[in-house]
């Protein structure tokens, strides 16, 4: 260890002491701090160093640190970064997150900080920059401006000087294309100042006078577009179960043992291997010099196993482990967060300092200050239900309010908010002594009474001991009570032959009141001996007809109060006998056993945290959690179920497109979270548990967001509710009109005679060569039907021939829509008009679209007829589920589909050793035999048929199908 003192790099001086972003440029390998006009421009020739400060709800600051290496960027530079990154952090007490971030595989945590993206940019600090004036606009994609850069899979967006361009691919998912509209917004505010026209264009419309045929006109005119080429972007790495290894003297070495907690020391320094991510692991008590070399020797590692580029790399240091890196142990202890954190600051910032490092903000803390949450308005209707056998007994006014901790309670407050005209409250109280056969029926005639209501209320699943906030402030008081009224609980305890202490007014009983306000106003009954008493809380001591209110010396005002209305709401008219502490009688003493020694001390509340957001998927039956960092309202996306985790409460978000089966499954998921989290996080296993539908969000929920109620109520899935929110509500929504008009193109294009022709017509020569204008309608039903993602077809079949495919793929939509068209399937909004495509002449490449005979055609629209003829009644829910249709384009019907080959799993991933040979290699899932299908995805082939063609894509990516 080096006695002399390091000198802070002048660019860290005093950093990290506010909340917010700092950025440094590396220039000459020195940090330099970027101006804040700067911040989201990243060049690739460069990189550069990114704080974000944030500060828990605790006081205390918090710290992650990105070194972003751009593609072009020098070996000597990205070194330099990576250096400086650890400089940074040791100044800031060695307790941030440091992140690797190579450019085009940035983190969701990192890109979080520049909503809606970043944008690199061409060149860098050593080839010198352009000032803005001296620019001349120029027409960019944002990806090589070439047709062959378009596919029906991505979205693109076209930015050119008066008008930017959105092209949504018939394959992209509508939440691709929501985001690619907030995307449009920046750059017309970017680069535009806001006085720009914006386009949408669909995959496959073709009219000329639209924006479509201004959009293709800048590609030399329409032709159809290829196929997506995979890159390496769009390869996922293969999930690989975590391996530990030491890091000793820049050598990486395995570690034997099962993964655990235990085998992290914290004088060494640890490299976790999960394959698309590896993790460097450092004890607070190791040499700075030591954490530079482990993160070097994570570097070499990542380069030796010939890992994609991709593979981030996340420093993070003992005590502030993160919830990713804690994800791959099976469980992971946790004390007191609050204490272990606290001390670990003080221990590196001691070591540090030993180490000639000046340390800033390390022990930077605020005091908190308890707020009252947001409850529920006053003034509603309360009707309290207790659960006995099979039935549910409604309480009286004058019993709304009191608990028996062994029976369940069903709560339902209705009430009017200022944004709605009536809401609902319907809660679950389970009492910490009741049978699970009264908590299942309790359950069971909620949900009854959640469906009776629309699915309107938020449902909550509330356990003795863990009430929140909002609950306990519908009564007034809330008295938790001992035993229970349930012939169920009475049952259970004589078969036991267990004593009944069921509270009786006659009966000894001590009742604590530690609550100072409305939302913590709870009392319990507790055991009636002397030791439980406390200083600081007020009693309720009854003992036959005598009546006691005990005030500990420490007691507050409030608390008083409160005891008073306990007992008279408890013995109604009964005259009360005050005993102060220190004062009180023999009989007092007596009733609670003889006096003994008490504490005079408060008790301790739940560690406070700060709210997390997570998505969730499964992964072969196991639950996969994403968290969602800077969230905001706008990450509430309709088509998904989140998880809003406040450590004190769990909310499972369920958006309005969501398929109504996984509707079904929300507490059954929202639970799996919680028993995960339960021991990766120390979370409460009885945490209340909130069921929140779309567009019911109550105030305890919305308080975490800044939210608008208008845009909460704006009708839609994701990219439709984008449209309104950026363009208003007078745009058409693609549906009936362009199917109609599509479906009279093909009637045209089938029955076309001199009589039936325009006059306008013959003038453009459109009813010259019959097959252009079959082409034509063709190319329109294309446009009118393959934007909806309710329609697409799951079945697997090989790739017909060429020259009929875009023929095949015209008549597969019209079956698809025939067979929507009775599930009223909503199909998505567009801000472009539609109307019937007309195709240029002269981009039309007929020799690699061949046209097809009247017969052949006429042949086919017979066929799906049939299909929809017979085609099965299907849900209402027209985003999520999709119909069963037999896919013209692959050739193949169902019989032959269900004796296709099945392969195993390992034949059948895209790294495969073995090619198989014969197969759909876009629907590798479909030839897995039933039971593998569900071992692979955690579902059955039909399940996975219904779901959302991004989230089967998803799916498959997870599992190497794709």
């Amino acid at each position: 260890m080096s006695s002399a003192t390091k000198v802070l790099d002048p660019a860290f001086q005093g950093v990290g002491q506010k909340v917010g972003t700092e950025i440094w440029r590396i220039e000459d390998f020195q940090p330099v701090p970027l101006p804040r006009s700067e911040y989201g421009k990243f060049y690739m020739g460069d990189s550069y160093i990114i704080l974000q400060t944030t500060q828990g709800k605790g006081g205390a600051y918090l710290y992650d640190i990105h070194f972003w290496i751009g593609k072009d960027t020098s070996q000597d530079e990205a070194g330099t970064a990576a250096i400086k990154t650890v400089e940074l952090d040791a100044s800031l007490g060695g307790r941030a997150v440091q992140h690797r971030e190579i450019q085009g595989h940035e983190s969701d945590k990192f890109l979080s900080y520049f909503k809606p993206c970043i944008i690199p940019l061409e060149g860098g600090i050593a080839s010198g920059f352009k000032k803005p004036e001296e620019e001349e606009f120029e027409t960019r994609l944002y990806v090589p401006f070439a047709r062959s850069s378009l596919n029906h899979d991505d979205v693109f967006i076209l930015d050119t000087q008066n008008k930017i361009y959105q092209f949504n691919g018939a394959n992209s998912n509508i939440q691709e294309r929501a985001k690619a509209l907030e995307v449009i917004q920046l750059l017309k505010e970017k680069h535009h100042e806001g006085k720009c026209d914006v386009a949408i264009v669909d995959d496959g419309k073709l009219d000329t006078e639209s924006d479509s045929g201004e959009f293709w006109v800048l590609f030399g005119g329409f032709a159809p577009i290829g196929k997506k080429v995979i890159s390496e972007d769009d390869i996922v790495p293969e999930t690989i179960p975590a391996q530990l290894y030491s890091i000793a003297d820049g050598e990486v070495k395995p570690v034997e043992g099962e993964l655990s907690k235990s085998l992290l020391e914290n004088y060494k320094c640890y490299l976790l291997d999960c394959g698309t991510e590896v993790f460097v692991w450092v004890g607070r008590v190791t040499q700075v010099e030591d954490r530079k070399a482990a993160c070097q020797a994570a570097e070499e590692f990542v380069a030796s196993q010939k890992r994609p580029k991709s593979t981030r790399i996340t420093r993070i240091i003992q005590g502030y482990e993160t919830h990713s890196f804690k994800s791959n142990f099976d469980f992971w202890p946790s004390g007191s967060a609050t204490n272990s954190a606290d001390e670990g600051r003080g221990k590196v910032a001691a070591l540090l300092k030993q180490q000639g490092m000046g340390v800033k903000g390390v022990t930077k803390t605020t005091p908190v200050v308890e707020d009252i949450p947001p409850l529920l308005e006053g003034g509603g209707k309360m009707e309290v239900w207790q659960i006995s056998g099979s039935a549910k007994t409604p309480l009286s006014k004058e019993d709304i309010g009191k608990f028996y901790s062994g029976d369940c309670y069903i709560v339902l407050y209705t009430y009017h908010s200022s944004e709605r005209k009536e809401d609902y409250y319907l809660c679950c109280w389970f009492g910490k002594d009741s049978i699970e056969e009264d908590q299942r029926m309790a359950i069971r005639l909620a949900n009854s009474m959640f469906n009776s209501l629309k699915g309107r209320p938020v449902q909550g699943r509330i356990f003795d001991g863990k009430e929140p906030p909002q609950f306990i402030a519908l009564f007034h008081p809330m008295v938790v009570l001992k035993g229970g009224l349930s012939s169920g609980y009475k049952k259970f305890i004589a078969d036991k032959g267990l004593p009944d202490e069921t509270y009786a007014a006659e009966s000894v009983a001590l009742i604590r009141i530690s609550g100072t306000s409305i939302h913590n106003n709870k009392v319990v009954q507790v055991d009636a001996v002397a030791a439980l008493l406390n200083s600081t809380e007020c009693f309720v001591l009854q003992s036959g007809s005598a009546v006691f209110t005990w005030h500990g010396n420490q007691c507050s005002l409030e608390q008083q109060q409160l005891a008073a209305k306990v007992a008279e709401f408890l013995r109604p008219g009964v005259s009360l006998k005050l005993a102060k502490e220190g004062t009180e009688t023999s009989t007092f003493w007596f009733a609670l056993g003889g006096k003994q020694s008490y504490t005079s001390k408060n008790v301790t509340n739940d560690i406070v945290r700060d709210p997390h957001l997570f998505t969730l998927s499964f992964n072969r039956g196991k639950l996969q959690v994403e968290e969602v960092y800077n969230f905001s309202q706008d990450d509430l996306l309709t088509e998904d179920i989140l998880i809003l985790d406040t450590h004190t409460e769990v909310f499972v978000w369920i958006g309005q497109c969501v398929d109504p089966k996984e509707k079904q499954k929300a507490f059954e998921i929202a639970q799996k979270y919680i028993d995960k989290a339960a021991s990766l996080e120390g979370l409460s296993p009885h945490v209340p548990l909130y069921k929140v539908t779309e567009g019911n969000e109550p105030c305890f929920f919305t308080t975490y967001f800044s939210w608008d109620h208008a845009k909460a109520m704006v009708p839609g899935n994701s990219f439709q509710k984008k449209v309104t929110l950026l363009f208003g509500t007078g745009h058409p929504v693609e549906g009936p009109r362009q199917r109609a008009e599509a479906l009279a193109a093909l009637n045209n294009a089938f029955n076309s005679s001199p009589e039936t022709t325009s006059s306008a017509d013959k003038l453009n020569g459109l009813n010259r060569g019959g097959p252009r204008q079959r082409a034509e309608a063709l190319a329109a039903l294309n446009s009118a039907f393959n934007s909806s993602s309710g329609t697409k077809v799951y079945t697997p079949r090989p790739s017909g021939r060429g020259q009929g495919s875009q023929r095949a793929a015209a008549v597969a939509a019209l079956s698809s829509v025939l067979t929507a068209e009775k599930k009223k399937t909503s199909p998505e909004t567009s801000p472009v008009a539609s109307t019937s495509p007309v195709v240029e002449s002269s981009n039309f490449d007929t020799k690699s679209e061949s046209a097809p005979s009247e017969t052949e055609v006429v042949e086919e629209v017979a066929d799906v007829k049939e299909t929809e003829e017979v085609a099965p009644e299907a849900g209402t829910n027209g985003d999520s589920e999709q119909p069963k249709q037999e896919n013209v384009e692959d050739g193949r019907n169902d019989s032959e589909n269900n004796n296709q080959n099945v392969f195993s799993y390992e034949q059948l991933k895209t790294k495969s050793g073995s090619v198989v040979s014969g197969i759909d290699l876009k629907q590798r899932e479909a030839y897995l035999s039933d039971k593998e299908f569900e071992t692979v995805f955690g579902m059955a082939k039909e399940a996975f048929s219904k779901l959302p063609r991004w989230k089967q894509d998803m799916l498959k990516r997870k599992v190497d199908l794709f």
